[in-house]
């Protein structure tokens, strides 16, 4: 019987990835549900390749373009709550979550708690309700198996020992464009700079992330709610490369590594068919073509979101879901040419100074907490 996948996201990067990876595997896969934020006519133009059961449009007002250019019958959902039910009634196996942002977490959450393999690679989700998520997993059977190609990476190393002999872990960061920056020339970059990733091909929000190095501060709150690790074994080395995705360190001193090409097809895969592998798309890395492989402290002066993401993962509580919102809503300043690129970890970091901490969040408190850290950036930039 085939495995049916719900693909969350399906226009953007990683959905985009799932996709090449599902059409190299449609003997054993079925892609039953697709969802998008906006892009109606490239949906329908998926559901039609796949001859999905169902789609779902979060921008309602893009539904007559959506249903105007789908071929092939397929219930639709549209607006706020669309996600949530496409993973509801559509029958699946798993639920691929490539959704960028904190608008992946309710689906999450529904699809954690029908008991689904959730394929994640929406890092946001664990850093707002990781506190949440991961006991509902534990009580419900529900697998959380990470896209992320860092957390994948330390994932799959991680099946070379126990859990309780793993010493610390190490996320691999390109560095993104700033890495050789000086902390002067970073206060004068633009958007343009800031989305010339030297690596990898991603949205220009996760780009940005990459370039501040806030995705790593995310990836260390995601790895302390994945693998249970207290927040000083959880470490970061850059690695402009790319091609170490991660690293683990056992208690005998023995370092594991996961290494390839920088594509997120691989990492998709393997949260699929886990714990099987299977022949995968994406192209082979040649070691005799490697030349070097550099591994370099990073500097937590020009990257301060480093030692946001250590004091949130150990904090806990509603700290995430401040540093995630307000991370995104500074972003889009950024973006809109409101701020300056160093002023995003600035604005992150007085949002977590200011913030009325909750340490045993309800959902509704976490949704409370990034709520207020959108509207105390906005304002800060207003006032």
């Amino acid at each position: 019987m085939k495995q049916r996948i719900i693909v969350l996201g399906s226009t953007g990067s990683i959905g985009r990835n799932a996709l090449d990876v599902l059409a190299s595997m449609s003997e054993t896969c079925e892609v039953v549900g697709l969802a998008a934020a906006s892009r109606a006519a490239e949906l329908a133009a998926q559901a039609d390749r796949f001859r999905t059961e169902a789609v779902a449009l979060a921008d309602g007002d893009r539904l007559p373009e959506l249903r105007g250019a789908m071929r092939h019958g397929a219930t639709v959902y549209s607006g706020s709550e669309a996600l949530v039910k496409l993973v509801e009634e559509v029958a699946c196996n798993c639920v691929l979550v490539g959704v960028v942002g904190a608008g992946g977490l309710a689906a999450t959450m529904r699809a954690v708690e029908l008991g689904r393999r959730v394929a994640l690679a929406n890092k946001e989700t664990l850093v707002m309700a990781g506190a949440l998520i991961m006991p509902l997993a534990a009580r419900t059977g529900a697998k959380i198996l990470p896209v992320d190609s860092e957390h994948s990476a330390i994932f799959q190393a991680m099946q070379a020992g126990q859990r309780t002999e793993v010493e610390a872990v190490y996320l691999t960061a390109s560095g993104g464009p700033f890495f050789d920056w000086s902390a002067g020339e970073m206060e004068e970059a633009t958007l343009e700079d800031a989305l010339r990733h030297p690596t990898w091909a991603m949205g220009p929000k996760t780009t940005i992330d990459s370039a501040t190095m806030m995705n790593k501060a995310l990836e260390i709150v995601e790895a302390r709610w994945l693998f249970d690790l207290s927040p000083e074994r959880i470490k970061v080395v850059i690695h402009p490369e790319s091609i170490i995705h991660s690293l683990v360190e056992f208690c005998d001193g023995s370092l594991m590594a996961q290494l390839s090409r920088p594509d997120m097809r691989m990492p998709i895969q393997y949260a699929i068919t886990f714990p099987a592998r299977r022949p995968c798309p994406a192209r082979r890395l040649d070691l005799y073509e490697l030349g070097q492989l550099t591994l370099l402290a990073p500097d937590a002066e020009r990257f301060p979101a480093l030692g946001l993401g250590h004091a949130v993962a150990a904090r806990g509580g509603t700290a995430g879901a401040v540093m995630n919102a307000a991370n995104e809503a500074a972003v889009t300043l950024f973006r809109e040419g409101a701020i300056h690129f160093r002023d995003i970890a600035r604005c992150v970091e007085q949002a977590l100074e200011e913030h009325a901490f909750v340490p045993q969040p309800t959902l509704e408190d976490l949704w409370a907490a990034d709520h207020w850290a959108r509207q105390k950036v906005t304002q800060c930039v207003t006032c």
